[in-house]
């Protein structure tokens, strides 16, 4: 069977007895020009590798297929393996499915990471891929679904209330966009908020800091953002007499600065 000749996911998961687990974060897509329409993100995929984390039934997984795209899957439910088995053998062999727990897994060198991602694991896993003093990373694209709300705070600017670790994590080094929405309504079940897809590019990390060093300045930051920041970053040794050093009044809150401003304190911490 060819991916053309593919029965319809609503099918696939009805023949399969398949329902989405709550306790894995599940929602299903089905909706296959808007799977299509994700699969566009992060721009043309003909021969490139991607990395799905959480590919449930396999509805995103065909459309990168569709795209062209060699995928690499992770999933840790058993119950889904069958149907992606079906997927692999009608991919040509161009989708390996690994099973197990995506936190405990590195993404291979050189792909896009594409994911609807399951809610209870989303954050975490950004903030691995982000984080560490390696850059650039191996990845050569983020493409993912989040809660709005999470969405917003990836791609937040200085002075907004979504603003916080988060933006400045995702933004430091990298570029990040919201590139769509996507309705409540179009997963099965429905979940009660709405999502979003963030599109993350990484960039040349500035000079001159350590991405542990900012990560112990933001925390303290934003730990206690409604406090002034000689308040809140008075257990960071040195950062009041950094703010001092390059002119940024202390009594300012951690919202107000700009992910350069972090930068700079950093840079001289």
């Amino acid at each position: 069977m060819s991916l053309e000749g593919l029965p319809p996911l609503r099918e696939v998961i009805a023949r399969h007895g398949l329902s989405a687990s709550k306790a894995l974060g599940q929602n299903f897509l089905l909706d296959e020009q808007l799977l299509d329409r994700i699969a566009r993100v992060p721009g043309p995929l003909e021969g490139e590798l991607v990395y799905e984390v959480g590919p449930g039934p396999g509805g995103l997984t065909r459309a990168l297929l569709r795209a062209g795209a060699r995928v690499m899957a992770v999933e840790r439910d058993r119950r889904c393996l069958a149907p992606l088995a079906e997927l692999g053998e009608a991919s040509g062999g161009r989708l390996d499915v690994v099973e197990g727990d995506a936190l405990g897994i590195e993404p291979p060198a050189g792909a896009h990471i594409v994911a609807n991602l399951p809610y209870n694991v989303g954050t975490a896993l950004l903030v691995r891929w982000l984080g560490g003093e390696a850059w650039p990373p191996g990845w050569k694209s983020l493409t993912l679904m989040f809660q709005q709300e999470v969405a917003e705070r990836i791609v937040a600017a200085a002075g907004s209330e979504a603003y916080g670790r988060l933006s400045i994590l995702a933004q430091w080094r990298s570029e990040a966009k919201l590139a769509m929405k996507v309705h409540r309504s179009a997963f099965v079940p429905p979940p009660k908020v709405m999502s979003a897809v963030v599109h993350i590019t990484p960039e040349t990390q500035p000079g001159g800091v350590k991405a542990a060093t900012l990560e112990r300045l933001t925390a303290a930051a934003f730990g206690q953002r409604r406090k002034m920041l000689r308040r809140s970053l008075a257990g960071v040794a040195g950062a009041v007499e950094a703010l001092d050093q390059l002119g940024i009044d202390p009594a300012r809150r951690a919202e107000t600065l700009a992910v350069a401003d972090f930068v700079a304190v950093a840079r001289l911490l």
